[in-house]
């Protein structure tokens, strides 16, 4: 896999998914946020995924996007219900997984994924 290009400010463009667009407060939420980790050393790009997967905002590159989004949707779901059966009244608030070459963090809640992909650092 090759590095993720960061699209300078192409997470501004909502896709409209089934509940309809991202409201206005939560899109200056997200802005806030996203501006806040790209900041941080080794950031290298973030998706926001609906629950069914969809990305919906994105500084990847669509293809990178979708591909993203499908396999990591499915982790994040199979985390959900693996604590699930452990304690039903459980849920995963944060995952964190490490390679060579990314640290992917996936952040699920209700309706939306949000994942963060930085290269690791080494201390």
């Amino acid at each position: 896999m090759k590095g993720i290009k960061l699209r300078e400010r192409e997470y501004d463009k909502d896709v409209d998914d089934e509940d309809g667009l991202l409201t206005s407060s939560l899109q200056t939420e997200v802005d806030e946020t996203v501006k806040k980790l790209s900041e941080y050393p080794g950031f290298v790009g973030f998706l926001i995924i609906n629950a069914d997967g969809i990305p919906i905002r994105t500084s990847m590159e669509k293809g990178e996007a979708v591909h993203y989004a499908g396999l990591l949707s499915l982790l994040a779901n199979k985390a959900r219900s693996s604590i699930r059966e452990l304690d039903p009244q459980n849920d995963v608030t944060f995952l964190r997984l490490r390679s060579n070459k990314h640290e992917i963090i996936i952040a699920p809640d209700k309706e939306y994924i949000l994942i963060v992909i930085q290269n690791p650092i080494v201390t």
